[in-house]
């Protein structure tokens, strides 16, 4: 008996979703009877659902029909025996599955978020060495909101009134929720999810849940599983949770914060650290990959366009690639800590990004920058939010024409796979082009 069907039957699983993850972070998939699933033994699905986009549009054909097979067809789908979960809030015992997917002839599809982190870690491997991440994932609870041309609104807690004011780190305005929190503790619990601590953040009702620090793949497969979750506990207390980066306007944004550290996979110590605890050589070249590539794949980290409201000034969020010891004002952070612990917190992701994509990204830029000995420059001291000279790009537009143009990066990811998702990008860009906000209509209607 292998370690998916021990799961089920443990479980007396009835249903079981079969789902992966396409560029955006949206669970794709199938729901089948067990007994389907068992047989089965996977899935099937068309190749297409790698190129949609987030507004379920297709790119066109003129543009990806190198991509992907011309006839659309389908993919082959297989369960992974690390990537099972419950499903909680189900009504019938419920399983989610994260499947890998391969074309006929069993190759890895190279448009897979997760095909894609597996690529990079295995750059690691072969040099010996082994990544570890610890995400953060930011988060706001709102009122829910039928009427997307409304703003959002804060919730009502256990006190009946609505959050005012910023509350950043209070465990009265944490607690107002309590019942929600218990529910997806409860649910987490169940899982196996590696949670570590919540936080109130700086926003009104913004949280923040901190994941313990793991293996790449794990914790990205976690975050996924994780924002149904607490999006599903967020629907039984009747609010919301949005992982948008920047939901609501004049509140600080949402992140995903991806501490990362490596660790020699013969002897485990961490090779961020000398001996006498100082930062070592390769850790320096670490930033300056940071520094030198984040600017190239920025969109790998902003995926939409309301991720770069997150950027604009005095909103929280760094604006650079930055980097200094305990300094939160930098795009990278090097926290105060032991030899053993010495790690790099890339505070630029949003917490919109694709798990699988963002720590991809983030550990090929480091990757870079230690087997290319890219020189870090002068850790900032002070407030780093003014600094302009390692400045990102200001639009989703540049950034995708400057991705566009990295050619160390797409020799890595595949040309394929940096089409693709560019042309994604576009499709969802164009698309919001198309919409005529209410900005727009309150202060152009009846003056120009």
């Amino acid at each position: 008996m292998n370690k998916i069907e021990a799961f089920l039957r443990e479980h007396r699983i009835t249903e079981v979703e079969c789902m992966v993850s396409d560029l955006t972070g949206i669970a794709r998939g199938k729901i089948a009877p067990t007994a389907k699933f068992m047989s089965e033994k996977g899935m099937r699905l068309p190749e297409s659902i790698l190129l949609q986009s987030v507004t379920g549009d297709y790119v066109e054909d003129d543009v990806y029909y190198d991509l992907l097979d011309p006839a659309d067809i389908d993919m082959i789908c297989k369960p992974d025996d690390e990537g099972i979960y419950l499903v909680p809030w189900a009504i019938e015992p419920t399983a989610q599955i994260i499947h890998d997917v391969y074309d006929k002839h069993g190759e890895p599809i190279e448009m897979s978020p997760r095909n894609m982190l597996k690529k990079i870690l295995r750059l690691y491997a072969d040099k010996g060495w082994k990544p570890l991440v610890a995400p953060e994932m930011e988060f706001y609870l709102t009122k829910r909101n039928e009427d997307p041309d409304l703003p959002l609104q804060p919730p009502v807690g256990r006190s009946g009134r609505q959050e005012t004011g910023r509350q950043s780190f209070s465990i009265d305005a944490a607690n107002e929720f309590d019942p929600l929190f218990e529910d997806m503790y409860d649910w987490c619990e169940a899982q196996g999810l590696d949670l570590d601590t919540l936080i109130h953040e700086e926003g009104t009702a913004q949280m923040e849940i901190n994941f313990r620090h793991g293996d790449p793949l794990h914790l990205a497969d976690q975050v996924l599983v994780f924002k149904r979750t607490m999006r599903e506990a967020a629907l039984k207390h009747d609010v919301t949770a949005t992982f948008m980066a920047k939901p609501i306007t004049n509140e600080p944004g949402s992140a995903m914060h991806l501490h990362q550290s490596i660790i020699d996979a013969k002897t485990g110590e961490n090779i961020f650290a000398n001996a006498d605890g100082s930062m070592s050589q390769l850790f320096l070249h670490y930033i300056g990959g940071m520094q030198r590539y984040i600017p190239e794949v920025l969109p790998l980290f902003a995926p939409n366009v309301n991720s770069f409201r997150r950027f604009l000034p005095d909103t929280s969020a760094p604006v650079n690639v930055e980097w200094g010891v305990e300094n939160r004002t930098a795009g990278l952070r090097v926290p105060d800590s032991t030899p053993q612990n010495m790690r790099l917190e890339n505070r630029l992701p949003g917490a919109d990004a694709n798990p699988y994509i963002a720590i991809a990204a983030s550990l090929l830029c480091g990757y870079l920058g230690m087997v290319n000995h890219i020189e870090p420059t002068a850790p900032v001291q002070g407030r780093a939010y003014e600094r302009r000279n390692l400045r990102l790009p200001f639009s989703l537009e540049s950034a995708l024409e400057r991705m566009e143009q990295c050619t160390d990066v797409q020799s890595i990811l595949g040309e394929k796979f940096c089409r693709g998702y560019i042309a994604v990008k576009r499709v969802e860009n164009e698309n919001y082009k198309r919409v005529i906000s209410s900005w727009e209509r309150e202060f152009l209607l009846l003056s120009v």
